[in-house]
Order: structure tokens, then sequence, then C-alpha cells
């Protein structure tokens, strides 16, 4: 271990990107409890704003394609974290996450930061780069432009991450829960090392205190290597559940098995795809140099067992900070909503329905705000169950995300195919659809006082068409609306009511 690392250094001035991710999410208050100055590059800097942690970061506007709100960004910067990429957004991936990470690397440059630190992915040995899965390759290029860049970086290469909400953890875990005999693909059969969240975030926050001088890549795992199968029958353990009979079966390619997995887990094909692509070959560490510079402790890395365990407390105990849906999935829609000063007009279809509701307006609140995942959309199950597959067979998100918390909400939170865009505690709930549609859409639940113990509910469904196709779907649906819609009002009111009695 070098010198410099024996006398505790001072705080840094840090830079996030993706901390409205997985892995961003968790990683802020992890460096503010480490001391350091944080701010985060967020490109719709309100999604920050429940986080326990926003109070105390500097956030600013902006994205990494854009070299201008880069530079503004990247300003008095000692440590930049790059935690973004540009997966499920088409396919032309590759080469958006090359741009990205250059212009980064320039800028970076340009504002005299003192390192970068990547967390990419783990390589398989011996296999040429373009024999790789696209997102494999595109991981391993952008560390390649960031060591080559003039600012030194740091590059932590990890496999399969474990930990409440991972889309790694929730594809294991529903696969194993849902398949008590599971005909699999064949990659059930290859070697891998996963890593607990933990070691990931306690391998990032102690980067920024690396040598300043330090330019090179770290292989990061846990001390299992194990197959996927292997992983699988422990998880049924851990979780309790009986032994799991698996059966691989070598037809079933990484493509069409991103259709199995998509079809049992809430994790969506596009998403699927990638994770199963990167499981063709053996990711195992190769070296574990890191250890020279972030010594190992008793029991840690965490075994994969103990990784599981801590994961389903976090599950049982609704203590899931961040989900791989936290992220917004690139092209959601952006545009404001249209009843903003902003909104530049054209057709909008809307459903209003109001009801005056036998319970207070905190009781009212409570329902709405539990709305979604396991207590459902209170109206046609059915209905909702048939848009959801439907969106899941044309490439979209599916009803099944779920929530990250079963009681409350806060603004980006993924809640099944919406996202929260504004939440006014005991007031106002707003969706923004992010299923696959032929224009925008936004679900409004609203709460106001209508007399002594009781409450006025106010629901709008708006439609914002594009093309005649729109306007052909919005018609189609709209015979549908009072049962799914009225309903819906109708369901929240008499649950509320109930709280009340």
């Amino acid at each position: 271990m070098s010198d410099s690392q024996d006398a505790p250094r001072p705080g840094r001035h840090i830079l996030v990107t993706g901390a409205t991710g997985y892995i961003g999410g968790r990683l802020v208050p992890e460096l503010l409890a480490a001391g350091h100055r944080v701010r985060c590059l967020a490109r719709t800097p309100k999604k920050l704003r429940d986080h326990p942690w926003a109070g105390q970061v500097d956030i600013v506007q902006g994205d990494v394609s854009d070299p201008q709100s880069l530079a503004r960004a990247l300003h008095g910067i000692d440590v930049a974290y790059y935690l973004v990429h540009a997966l499920n957004s088409g396919t032309g991936f590759e080469d958006t996450d090359r741009r990205a990470a250059t212009s980064f690397a320039e800028q970076a440059h340009a504002a005299a930061v003192e390192r970068i630190v990547y967390l990419g992915g783990l390589t398989p040995a011996g296999v040429p780069e373009k024999e790789l899965s696209p997102h494999l390759r595109s991981r391993a290029e952008v560390g390649h432009i960031f060591l080559a860049s003039p600012v030194p970086s740091i590059v932590l290469r990890a496999a399969v991450i474990i930990g409440s909400g991972s889309a790694s953890f929730e594809m294991l875990r529903y696969l194993t829960e849902r398949l008590p005999v599971m005909v699999t693909p064949s990659w059930v059969r290859t070697r891998i090392q996963p890593i607990a969240v933990r070691d990931v975030l306690r391998y990032l926050v102690a980067c920024a205190r690396l040598p300043d001088t330090l330019n090179r890549g770290f292989d990061i795992g846990g001390p299992d290597v194990m197959t996927y199968r292997d992983m699988m029958r422990t998880y049924a353990d851990a979780a309790g559940l009986r032994h799991r009979l698996i059966v691989p079966v070598p037809l079933l390619t990484p493509s069409l098995s991103s259709y199995w997995v998509g079809l049992v887990t809430p994790v969506p094909r596009g998403i699927a795809r990638p994770l199963a692509q990167s499981l063709r070959h053996e990711v195992v560490c190769q070296e574990h140099d890191i250890a020279g510079y972030v010594p190992d402790g008793p029991d840690r890395p965490l075994p994969f067992r103990r990784a599981l365990q801590l994961a389903l407390r976090r599950i049982q105990d609704a203590q899931v900070t961040t989900r791989w849906s936290s992220a917004a999935l690139p092209g959601a829609p952006s545009d404001p909503l249209p009843t903003d000063p902003d909104w530049a007009g054209g057709s909008l279809y809307t459903d209003h329905r109001r009801l005056s509701v036998d319970a207070s307006p905190a009781q009212l609140w409570r329902v709405i705000e539990g709305i979604g995942g396991d207590n459902g959309w209170y109206s046609s199950p059915l209905a909702w169950a048939a848009r959801g597959w439907l969106d899941r067979l044309v490439g979209g998100v599916g009803l099944r995300r779920g929530r990250r918390d079963a009681h409350h909400l806060r603004v980006g939170d993924s809640l099944d195919f919406w996202r929260v865009e504004e939440i006014e505690t005991g007031r106002l709930l707003r969706l923004r659809a992010e299923m696959r549609l032929p224009g925008l859409a936004w679900l409004e639940m609203y709460v106001e006082q209508d007399g002594p113990g009781r409450a006025r509910y106010h629901q709008r469904a708006l439609f914002h068409p594009r093309g005649l196709s729109g306007h052909a779907y919005w018609w189609s649906v709209a015979p549908f609306h009072a049962l799914v819609f009225g309903g819906m009002a109708r369901n929240i009111a008499k649950a509320a009511g109930r709280e009340s009695a």
C-alpha cells in the first residue's frame, strides 16, 4: 500500500453522475458519511428532491452528453464518479456510451479533475472483446477511454451485483421463487463471481482517497465462485424454499432466454437481454489487487449467502433505498405536463372523476400513496394485467416493476409502468406513463377537504396523442374508461371509507 494511504486525507469535492440510479443513489450517502462534499449531476434534479440526503448535496442540472453542462458540473471537482450508461436506449447505445465517455474525460481534464472513477463490467479472460455481448463490450470500451485519458482513472469491474433491488438480484429472486421446476438456458452452468452491493460501495468510496497517480482497473468480486444454478439453489435455501429442480436446455439461447426471464420476472426484456448475454462467458476475477489499497476485513468481502440474507432482510423490513428501476428509462417522456406554463398546446384528451369520500383527507391520502404494486389499481385487475402483458409484448416495462416501498413514494420512483413525476404529501400524486404508447400520458390523484371529517377525491387521466395512431388509440380504449377509471375512483373512495370505519 502507498505511504499516502497511511495519513488520513481531508474530504474531497466529488461529482456523482447517475445519482438517480441504483448504485449512484446508494453511493451519495456513503460519500457524505465519509466526510466528502458531494455534487450530483441530474437531467431532472427534481427526482432527487425526496431523497433523505438531498439537502446535504449540491444538485446541478445537466447531462453527460452535453459538454456545456458537464463543464459547469465539473468545475472545482476533485473526483468524478461516472455511473451512467445508455443500456436499453436502442441499437446505437454503444456509440452513445462512447461519445458520452469521451466528452466526460475531455471536460474532466479541462476542469483539472484529479480522478475519474468508473464502475464497469467484469469481462471473461481470453475472450476477444469483439466476441463479447454488446453490453459488456461497451462497458469495457468506456473503461479503456477513461484509462487512456489524461485524467488518472480507476475502473472497477464487477460481475453480478447482489443487493436488495438490483436487477441481477431480482432476476435471481423471481426465477427461483416462481419456478420450483425450471427448464433453463445453458448459461446456468457458467461460473460467476458475484459481489455484494455493500462491497461495491465500499470500494467506490475508497477510490476517492487512492493515490492521485494511480491509473488502472481492478477486478472486484466476492469470495465465492459459483454457477448460476448454484446461486439459484443457494437462494432457495436462504429464502426457506424447497429444493429447486433445474434442467439446462442448450437450445435456449441468451436471446430466447431473455424472453423467458422477461416473462417470469419484473425485469423487462430490454434489461434482461444484456444480463443474459453477459452470462454466456465465465466472469471470474483474474486478480484481487484492490486488497492492496482497500484491505479485506473480517467477513469482507461478504460471502454470497450473507449478501443474500442481507438483501432479503432489507426487503422484509421495507428498507430498499434504490431499485434497478430507480433510473428513468432512456427515451422516456420528458415533456412538460399539459397544464404547465410551458406546455406547447396541441390535442389533449382527459378523463376527470370527482367523488366525495366519507373519510378524512389523511385517510384518503394513505390509500392513494399505497396504490400499485401488491395493492393493485383498485379496478378491473384483469384489464390492468392485460395492459401490462401487452406492454411487455411490445418491449415495454409491463406492470410488474412494483414499488420500492410498500407505503411511501418519492419523486422519481417507478410504480409498475408509471413513474412518480410529482408528489405533494397529503395532497397530490402525479404519475407519468412509461408504457409503450402513441403519445404521452399522465394520471393525477388529488385530495382536498370536503367538510368536517370528509374529503373530496379528484382523479384525472390525461393523454396527448402523437399522430393519427395516438387519436385512434384514445378512442379505441375510451369505451373502457368507465370500467377502469370510474371503478378505480369508486374503489379508492370505498377503501378510504373502510379505513375511516
